[in-house]
């Protein structure tokens, strides 16, 4: 009896403990602590899954409004529950039901303008599905989260002159999701591990046209001067990958194989529109080949938007992008300066549309992965030396401020959107040059392969990624995880050389800095009588590795990270005579022709021999090293420029790149040396750029001839050159043409930073400064608030003295603003004082 009751107590304890279940998550999770790095940014919870949403939207312009109706199906993800929770931002709830056939049961529900929280009707079982129905209306202008560096705002949907009251300029309605954006316009669970498929129904005035996800199903008029579009996506996404866009736009049709490629740009660029986006179908071929895997959605299509409050956005089939991306002939003539974005933005419809980061936290899944495309594409269509040139400006871009203090994997941070940043993209992607330098070709591609169909219409972390490579390589790569995706930092690294005629011996020197110890893979090159030798070597976790390989004679150079894939701080002591042999010997490799250039151009005052080379610099196969050449070259000093100046001449003639053109022609400006005929050529340019260094050249020396040169030139020639734009300006304010301000906005924006580069310069972009802030200057004045929000939160975390300048100068811009209000009376200054303290309020 006493056992009995003895097993009978023990079964029950056991049986107790087998169905309890802690619901609630780590303290270590919560969001209530005093420190916001304190908190670990886990994966969120799933306690209901979506399914599918489907959205039918209408809009009121005036009030900036979305009304909206959602048929939202979801079900438990394991746990039985009888309670639901989404995300709703700055609504109004106006019905939340239970949808049962074709009948509906009112759910009780509580809103706290943030999410939306509701009771369901009974306890539902994992996988049991349930669709609610949702009438609400959408108040973009009342969301109170923030943006950040890289996406400056965060109200979801956009309204961009909705009322018409700006002449000559579009009315537009776009959406941007990412971050947790896509709960201002739609009621959802805004979380990176959740996909569902969806429908959405547009209602507009029928002058426009629309582009949403998928596939456009339907299109009717209406009576009352709208119609109604109907958008269907049948594959599971993201809800940040969300997206509608609306306004006057040309659609250009494009086709890969079978798959409609579409542009939507405004109607003044629909000729060039193939110009500006036509490589698209090449770089879908080339991508998917790449990895292997078929783009994997039913159609593409790229849109522009204006005032736009990022770079560009993936929504899964239909990518946005600012409307800087639209660009003249005169421009493309020199570059199309958005193929780098459109080629991120579409390989990110494999990393981050069809394997979505699980949560920020592992972004780098989404970001590295497209920065990196940036780089294969221009390997692929242009060269290794092109791809070369945009990492090694990457990689300077990363090294910028706090960056080396970052994990790439970052479980703790103050804010989701402080992920955005140079880690998640610039060193990420340089992390994956060298993954794929350590691995070979083949290897890393099948291994990316792999990770995309092991994980395809759902998320993934790092740990996949890594064991996706390791199953095909057969190699460990938790060293180089560890190190590279869970540390931060780079080696800090000093390198010497020395040769021994004895021992016929070459010794380098490798030296780390202590304070963080990086094992790696090594390249050294050798060069002797203008031969090389490659050395691969390991450097492991130590302050120093010496190093000896076997040479006849002294090398020429001995060049240390010899194919430039280390990412590293690198200390080459060597003397000016062996980086001239290292710019000789570095035929196809942009960054030791570059490095050996910066010492030679530090030597130029000094040494004869590098000044020479320097020269010779301006004849480099490559237009990136010439125009870098072109740069180094102290245009103040004669003595450079009588070695220069009839070189720099002849490729501002006849340079095959326009953009050297341009640069040689500017130089020549430096330098006070003008030749007429050269001159007069050159504004006749098709180059925009070209036009431009010409034209400023000119007017340096003939100011009389402003008038006759600038009556036709285009807006986009001033605002590409900013030295014209400078030299116009007193012409400007003296003629109180006000709708030319907008050309110096952002240069007299900036005023405080040009006066520290060039005080004369930087006089006059103050002077047009307070001349747009005392007039009625409204696009003028919008550029230069939308310039301070822009460049405010990166500097605050990459030069907090320079943050500090900016809202010094937005503060003095308020102030002038708000005083001439008080004496001209337009009705345009209240929405100018608006926007500048705006951009102040959001400096924090």
């Amino acid at each position: 009896m006493k056992k009995r009751f003895l097993w009978l107590s023990t079964a029950f304890i056991f049986a107790s403990v087998a169905h309890a279940q802690v619901m609630t998550s780590p303290p270590s999770y919560s969001e209530n602590q005093t420190n916001k790095l304190d908190i670990y940014r886990a994966e969120a919870e799933r306690i209901n899954n979506l399914v599918h949403t489907k959205l039918d939207l209408k809009f009121d312009y005036q009030k900036e409004e979305v009304h909206g109706e959602e048929w939202v199906t979801l079900k438990p993800h394991f746990y039985a529950t009888n309670k639901l929770t989404l995300d709703a931002k700055a609504m109004i709830i106006h019905e939340v039901s239970l949808v049962n056939g074709t009948t509906k049961k009112k759910l009780n529900y509580k809103y706290d303008d943030l999410q939306l929280n509701i009771d369901l009707d009974k306890t539902y079982q994992k996988d049991q599905q349930y669709t609610l129905y949702i009438k609400y209306t959408a108040r973009p202008n009342e969301v109170k989260q923030e943006g950040s560096s890289a996406i400056s705002d965060a109200k979801g949907v956009y309204f961009i002159n909705s009322k018409g009251d700006k002449p000559n300029y579009p009315t537009q309605i776009w959406t941007q999701g990412e971050t947790e954006s896509s709960s201002c316009w739609f009621p959802t669970i805004d979380k990176t591990n959740q996909k569902t498929s969806q429908e959405i129904t547009l209602t507009y005035p029928d002058k426009y046209v629309s582009l949403s996800n998928g596939i456009m199903k339907s299109t009717k008029k209406n009576t009352d001067g709208t119609k109604t579009d109907y958008w269907k996506f049948d594959k599971k996404h993201a809800p940040y990958l969300f997206f509608f866009g609306i306004g006057d736009y040309a659609i250009i049709n494009d086709k890969w194989k079978n798959i409609n490629v579409d542009y939507y740009v405004e109607p003044a660029y629909k000729d060039v529109a193939k110009q500006i986006f036509g490589n698209t179908p090449e770089m879908i071929q080339f991508f998917s080949d790449k990895l292997n895997y078929p783009f994997p959605w039913e159609k593409y299509a790229q849109m522009t938007a204006r005032e736009y409050v990022s770079g560009a956005m993936e929504n899964t089939t239909a990518s946005l992008f600012h409307d800087g991306v639209q660009q003249k002939a005169g421009q493309l003539v020199d570059e199309n300066t958005a193929e780098y974005v459109i080629a991120h933005e579409l390989f990110h419809h494999w990393f981050g549309d069809l394997v979505t980061a699980e949560s920020w936290t592992n972004l780098t899944v989404n970001e590295s992965f497209a920065n990196y495309s940036e780089y294969l594409w221009f390997e692929y269509k242009y060269g290794k030396e092109k791809a070369d040139e945009h990492r090694y400006n990457e990689i300077f871009g990363y090294k910028q401020g706090d960056g080396p203090t970052k994990n790439l994997v970052r479980p703790h941070y103050n804010s989701r959107e402080d992920m955005f940043d140079g880690v998640s993209y610039n060193k990420g992607g340089a992390i994956l040059h060298m993954l794929r330098n350590f691995l070979g070709d083949d290897a890393f591609f099948k291994g990316l392969s792999n990770y995309l169909k092991q994980n395809e219409y759902g998320k993934a972390e790092v740990a996949q990624l890594r064991l996706a490579l390791e199953e095909v390589s057969g190699r460990d790569l938790n060293w180089f995880f560890d190190q590279w995706y869970f540390n931060s930092g780079h080696p800090k690294l000093t390198t010497i050389s020395d040769y021994s005629a004895t021992t016929k011996k070459v010794k380098i020197i490798v030296r780390q800095d202590t304070s963080k110890l990086f094992e790696f893979p090594f390249a050294i090159d050798i060069v002797e009588n203008g031969k090389t030798t490659r050395q691969q070597v390991w450097v492991p976790k130590q302050a120093e590795t010496i190093f000896e390989f076997t040479a006849n004679q002294k090398p020429d150079v001995v060049i240390p990270n010899a194919d430039q894939v280390l990412l590293c701080d690198l200390d080459d002591k060597k003397s000016i005579e062996e980086f001239i042999a290292q710019y000789k010997a570095g035929k196809g490799n942009y960054t030791a022709r570059i490095l050996a250039i910066e010492a030679m151009a530090n030597a130029q005052a000094t040494n004869p021999r590098a000044a020479e080379v320097l020269v010779e610099a301006l004849n480099d196969p490559f237009d990136g090293v010439r125009i870098n050449a072109i740069h180094q070259i102290d245009v103040k000093s004669k003595p450079m420029m009588d070695k220069a100046t009839a070189k720099l001449k002849q490729l501002a003639v006849n340079d095959p790149k326009t953009l050297v053109q341009a640069a040689a022609l500017s130089a020549l400006n430096e330098a006070n040396i003008f030749d007429a005929t050269i001159y007069e050529k050159a504004v006749k340019s098709p180059s925009f750029s070209v036009q431009g260094a010409a034209l400023t050249g000119i007017l340096k020396n003939n100011p009389s001839k402003i008038n006759e040169l600038t009556a036709n030139i285009e807006d986009e020639v001033i605002k590409g050159s900013p030295d014209l734009a400078i030299a116009l300006v007193p012409t400007w304010m003296k003629n109180n043409q006000f709708d030319k301000a907008v050309l110096i906005a952002e240069s007299a924006a900036m005023y405080e930073f040009a006066k520290f580069q060039d005080p004369e310069k930087g006089k006059i972009a103050e002077q047009a400064f307070n001349w747009i802030m005392t007039n009625d200057t409204a696009d003028a004045t919008a550029e230069i608030a939308k310039t301070y929000s822009r460049y405010y939160p990166y500097l605050k975390e990459q030069n907090p003295q320079a943050s500090m300048a900016i809202k010094q100068m937005a503060t003095k811009a308020l102030q002038l603003k708000t005083t001439a209000g008080k004496t001209i009376k337009s009705p345009h200054f209240s929405k100018q004082i608006e926007q500048l303290q705006d951009a102040i309020n959001k400096m924090k």
